[in-house]
């Protein structure tokens, strides 16, 4: 591993060091500093001993003694009036005590996108610098000043909870988008549909959906005898890349028997929308995306709707946790206006179903969860002949005003697979979580005892995030 760590801490190493090095130029005459070689040399540190921490997060959290007593090629040039001068960086030894967090954790080789790195105890830095062929930290007293320095300017950068970050895969690899806001969508009408019917008309809808999701698509009502029919319809969908998500629309002809024929569809790239403002667009159908299809230049009507693109609000969660954190030692007047501070607004509540442990049924243990909210009912998949799933299902809800007041229910349950009957199902316990939390917060991600269980217990991931 230490050739590629060497490749990835190099360029981060040019990257902290150039702003420094600019702040000598023109110091003392200096007209450049810059690295001739930069290398971590082939003998890697040693690592004594490690200790790893369970966090409910997507990390491993370790801690560990290195001892590295390496052959770095490390040779600095500082220009001076019209000399060069080559520093030599030579029997670098270093003993530290990190702590290094490897995340998030991806289903892409190497398992993990980044190192981070820092220091829980002030680190043991020697090394020696040649200059001129001379070795200059045999000078008098010039040995222990620079060590010094060097070793308060390592902690200033890298002692704990400052960090030092190695990426290893780029972030996109394996990485979960989160939501970075919501795309209101209003189906106005449509103009001139093509007739489909016997009768020489269509019972037109439209299915609207993201790419990238996985979620069912949203539909509105069917107009039935209508060419030109106008719905004015809205519907919010969760965007988490707009600069690469595209809304789907689709406009079918409903049939009582068989399949629904496509009257036609468009595309919409999300980045040609600015934040807040509404577009209203005109959009001629087509067949499908396929350019050189010549059915694409027949006419097929258009559809009409409005857009607007509304980015979350992230210094409100923000706010809110600085507050949490004195929330226990506060009195219920202080408490009553915390919450008024959070204020009204709407929101995505986001619930992630990340996985259970230590549940078993008395019949069968075939796993899955149900989430039930505001009478919203939504399940996980099912885990066969299981006792500690792992499920990893995202479920969102968005509300008009934050959720203080409210719970949130999940229950565990298993399902014989293949039966149907009386005792095809059971119960394997439940949790109610208070949301005031949540939204104080921003985020919670916790693990809860199941009630009505003996030992099981479920781990829960939930963020709330205000977008207007």
């Amino acid at each position: 591993m230490w050739p590629y760590l060497d490749k990835a801490i190099c360029p981060s190493i040019r990257a902290m060091t150039k702003p420094i090095f600019a702040e000598y130029i023109g110091t003392f005459r200096i007209q450049s500093i810059e690295f001739e070689s930069l290398s971590l040399g082939t003998l890697p540190p040693k690592l004594y001993g490690f200790k790893v921490h369970e966090t409910d997060e997507n990390e491993l959290v370790m801690e560990t003694a290195i001892r590295w007593a390496g052959n770095p090629d490390v040779v600095l040039v500082l220009r001076l009036f019209s000399l060069q001068i080559r520093i030599q960086l030579i029997d670098l030894q270093i003993f530290a005590a990190p702590r290094i967090v490897l995340k998030p954790l991806v289903p892409a080789f190497p398992c993990f996108s980044n190192i981070v790195v820092s220091l829980l105890e002030k680190p043991h830095v020697d090394f020696g610098l040649k200059i001129l062929g001379g070795d200059i930290m045999s000078i008098p007293g010039l040995h222990q000043f620079v060590q010094e320095a060097i070793r308060k300017q390592v902690l200033n950068l890298y002692l704990w909870p400052r960090v030092f970050e190695i990426p290893i895969l780029d972030a996109s690899v394996g990485a979960t988008k989160k939501p970075v806001g919501i795309l209101h969508v209003n189906v106005v009408k449509a103009l001139r549909l093509s007739k489909m019917d016997l009768l020489g008309t269509s019972d037109p809808y439209v299915k609207l959906s993201l790419s990238g999701e996985r979620l069912p698509s949203k539909k509105t009502t069917i107009k039935m005898n209508n060419l030109n029919p106008v719905w004015n319809e809205k519907f919010k969908l969760v965007v988490k890349d707009p600069e690469s998500q595209v809304l789907r629309l689709r406009v079918y002809d409903w049939d009582k028997v068989g399949g629904h024929d496509r009257l036609g569809m468009q595309l919409v790239p999300l980045k040609v929308l600015a934040p807040h403002e509404k577009k209203e667009l005109t959009l001629d159908l087509i067949k499908n995306t396929d350019i050189n299809n010549h059915q694409n230049k027949k006419p097929r009507g258009q559809l009409v709707v409005e857009l607007t693109f509304t980015p979350f609000r992230v210094e409100s969660s923000k706010s809110s946790s600085q507050l949490d954190g004195c929330r226990s030692m506060v009195s219920q007047n202080e408490r009553d206006i915390h919450d008024d501070f959070v204020g009204g607004g709407a929101g995505l509540l986001l619930v992630k179903i990340q996985g259970a442990t230590s549940v078993e049924g008395k019949r069968h243990s075939n796993p899955y969860a149900v989430t039930h909210f505001r009478g919203e009912k939504k399940k996980t998949k099912m885990v066969k002949k299981c006792r500690d799933p792992v499920w990893n299902d995202d479920f969102q809800f968005m509300l008009e005003e934050p959720p203080l007041k409210e719970k949130i229910h999940i229950e565990l349950r298993s399902r014989r697979s293949g039966h149907f009957g009386f005792l095809s199902k059971e119960s394997l316990g439940h949790v109610e979580i208070n949301l005031i939390d949540v939204v104080h917060n921003g985020r919670i991600n916790q693990k809860y005892h199941l009630i009505n269980s003996r030992h099981g217990m479920i781990h829960v991931e939930i963020q709330w995030t205000q977008y207007a």
